[in-house]
C-alpha cells in the first residue's frame, strides 16, 4: 500500500496558521476560514485531513474545538476522514473528538507521560501517537519542553498505537526536506504505521518520501500554502498511476 496524503491545517484562535519550528512567537497566518480550506482538501481527493488545535497543544484549553467539528461534517461527503491532535489529554478528550466525527486522534504529550493512556483511549478512537522530537529527543507540551525520552525508545512503549506521527521539529515550517533517512529507520524499527511529518518543501520530497518501503503516510502543510507543492500532483505520485502527475499538472 502506497502513502496517504495529510494536509494539514493548523488552528490558532479559529484560524488557518503555520509556526516555524513550533514557535508561537513566529506564526504566519493563512486564511480565516479553515473549513473551507479542509473542504478544498478532501474534495481534491485527499483520503486524510490532520487538524491540530494549537491552543489546545499549548494551554489544554480546547477552544478550537467546535471548529473540529465543523471540518469534520464538512469533508464526510467526500469521503475525507479527519486525525487531530493538540490537547488531546484523556479518554475523555478522545471521545468528545469521536462523537464530533474525527476518525483518528493524537496523543502526544499525554501518551510520552502516560503510555496506558492510549490504550484506553484506543477503546474509543483510533489513537496515534504523536513522536515530536527535536535531535531525537522527544518534545512536549507544544513543544516548549523536553522530555526526557528519545525517540527511538519510544516505539515499544505504544502497541495499541494505530500510527506515529513522526515529526522533526527543526524540520517542521522549515521547507528545509524532511528527515528521509530518519524516517526510514523509524518504519523499519517498528510495525505500528508511521506518517511521516516536518519538512515537506515540493514534490520531489514526496517522492522521496514515497519511496520509504512501509511508509504509511505524509503530512504537509507550509509547502501547499505557499505553492510549493501542488496538492493533486502530490495525490497523483502517491496514487502510483502511470501518468498521473501529469494529468493532475504537476509542474511545480
Amino acid at each position: 500500500m502506497s502513502a496517504e496524503l495529510y494536509p494539514a491545517i493548523d488552528l490558532r484562535a479559529g484560524r488557518v496558521v503555520r509556526l516555524r519550528q513550533g514557535d508561537y512567537d513566529d506564526e504566519t497566518v493563512y486564511g480565516d476560514d479553515p473549513v473551507e480550506v479542509a473542504r478544498g482538501f478532501a474534495e481534491a481527493g485527499s483520503p486524510w485531513v490532520h487538524v491540530v488545535d494549537l491552543d489546545a497543544a499549548r494551554s489544554g484549553d480546547p477552544v478550537n474545538r467546535p471548529v473540529v467539528a465543523a471540518i469534520a461534517a464538512a469533508v464526510e461527503g467526500a469521503g475525507a476522514r479527519i486525525q487531530t491532535g493538540g490537547g488531546v489529554r484523556s479518554v475523555e478528550d478522545a471521545t468528545e473528538l469521536a462523537r464530533s466525527g474525527v476518525a483518528r486522534v493524537v496523543m502526544g504529550s499525554a501518551a510520552v507521560a502516560d503510555p496506558g493512556l492510549v490504550e484506553r483511549a484506543s477503546e474509543v478512537v483510533a489513537v496515534a501517537v504523536g513522536l515530536d522530537h527535536r535531535g531525537g529527543e522527544l518534545a512536549v507540551h507544544g513543544w516548549t519542553e523536553g522530555s526526557g525520552m528519545r525517540l527511538d525508545e519510544a516505539y515499544a512503549r505504544f502497541a495499541s498505537a494505530a500510527a506515529f506521527v513522526i515529526t522533526d521539529i527543526g524540520r517542521d515550517g522549515m521547507l528545509a526536506g524532511p528527515d528521509v533517512e530518519g524516517l526510514a529507520l523509524s518504519v523499519a524499527s517498528t510495525d505500528v504505521p508511521v506518517v511521516a511529518s516536518g519538512g515537506v518543501a515540493d514534490l520531489d520530497d514526496v517522492r522521496a518520501l514515497a519511496a520509504i518501503e512501509g511508509l504509511a503516510g505524509i503530512i504537509t502543510g507550509k509547502a501547499l500554502y505557499e505553492g510549493r507543492l501542488d496538492l493533486r500532483a502530490a495525490l497523483g505520485a502517491l496514487s502510483g498511476e502511470p501518468g498521473a502527475e501529469r494529468a493532475t499538472g504537476a509542474t511545480r
